[in-house]
């Protein structure tokens, strides 16, 4: 004769499995309330999948240590993806320290008071977060003042950011703000705000190398679309300065709408943006900064700028590069790009004043888009520029 083994037993022998390396079979926990998901984020285990029910959940949910396997992650996602659940209000909609191959999918994040979403290292500098896959994401409404983030990620390593919609966060803040980030993808992510802010779309910064950001649209994501590095205080470096706020960085395939500049390069040791469609910035193109001026950080420099199309009224950019002090912009290199002066065609070279090496500049008099005033920026069939937004399948 058999007789069930005790719950506490079955817990204690996963536990000493896991601990093992070994995993007890995979588990989807379907919750409908906030306490029900409190709990299950507490007990989570490799291979778990929590299936969060439609509805509403109170916001300042955090856990550390929340680690998967890479053959078994751990994931927090919709029920019905159709009718996906929001995180409300909270100092963090939802805040995790440390984790490991961790999946979060087709949430809500509304009205948070600091970060919609938080993901760090829990402090620990050399144990990054890692293995974080963010898909079908919606955030909104973060802040609304000061510098509050949609997303905060400080010290995270390897990660996918995909789909995400990301809307209204502070008013000095990011949409996407990396701190000591390395190994990344933003991919096919949407970021809407108002270009008149000190607000950033995405950035990179305090360390962060080797994040790629592609086919995303910013559509007045602040005043600077991507702040390709920024200004970071020394302790907050992952890992320790190496002289530079960001490096080998790459934008390709965006699509920007407005904002006072959507690219900036703030204390970069080389970074790549090309074939990026930019239509009507209001005050400049790009800007090359150097806001950490301590004597151990290098000057900006290295930045590559290449087969884009810019579309712009010279009424509003008196100048296509605002360069600051104490930069390399000598070291910057043009190539290939399409500028196109929508009010004076004839001043478009004037106002595109470059500095650095400058190869096969294109000013064509006008471009057609299928319909700018609805927002699609795709150029009509017969145009022949090489630049701007690749279509899907010829990119590489």
């Amino acid at each position: 004769m058999s007789f069930p083994m005790p719950r506490r037993t079955l817990v204690a022998v996963a536990l000493m499995l896991w601990s093992c390396g070994i995993s007890a079979a995979a588990e989807t926990v379907r919750v409908a309330d906030r306490t029900q998901l409190a709990r299950a984020l507490g007990v989570a285990r490799p291979g778990t999948t929590i299936l969060i029910a439609p509805g509403t959940y109170q916001g300042g949910l955090s856990r550390g240590g929340l680690r998967g396997t890479e053959a078994e992650p751990i994931v927090i996602a919709a029920a019905d993806p159709k009718n996906p659940p929001e995180i409300r209000m909270g100092g963090s909609g939802l805040h995790f320290s440390g984790a490991e191959h961790l999946e979060l999918r087709d949430l809500v994040i509304s009205r948070a008071e600091g970060n919609g979403l938080n993901i760090d290292d829990g402090g620990n500098r050399d144990a990054p977060a890692k293995h974080i896959t963010l898909r079908g994401l919606t955030i909104r409404d973060v802040g609304p003042r000061g510098n509050r983030d949609g997303m905060k990620l400080s010290g995270v390593s390897d990660f996918t950011i995909e789909n995400c919609t990301i809307e209204r966060w502070g008013d000095s803040g990011s949409a996407i703000d990396m701190v000591g980030c390395h190994r990344g993808r933003v991919v096919g992510c949407t970021f809407r705000y108002r270009g008149d802010l000190a607000a950033n779309g995405v950035q990179a910064k305090g360390g962060s190398s080797e994040i790629a950001i592609s086919r995303c649209r910013f559509e007045n994501a602040g005043s600077r679309g991507v702040n390709i590095g920024g200004s970071t205080g020394l302790d907050y470096f992952r890992p320790k300065p190496q002289g530079y706020e960001a490096k080998d960085i790459t934008v390709e395939d965006c699509t920007f709408v407005g904002s006072m500049s959507p690219i900036a390069f703030v204390g970069v040791d080389g970074a790549v943006v090309r074939y990026n469609t930019i239509y009507r910035p209001t005050r400049w193109g790009i800007r090359i900064l150097q806001e950490n001026q301590m004597p151990e950080f290098s000057p900006c420099r290295n930045g590559r700028f290449e087969r884009n199309l810019v579309v712009f009224r010279a009424d509003e950019v008196g100048t296509m590069v605002n360069i600051g002090g104490k930069t390399a912009p000598d070291t910057f290199s043009f190539v290939g790009n399409a500028w196109v002066c929508l009010d004076r065609p004839r001043d478009a070279r004037r106002v595109v004043s470059l500095p650095g090496t400058q190869t096969d500049s294109q000013f064509p008099a006008n471009v057609e888009f299928q319909d700018a005033d609805r927002g699609d920026f795709r150029l009509k069939t017969g145009e022949s520029l090489d630049a701007g937004v690749r279509p899907e399948e010829a990119a590489p």
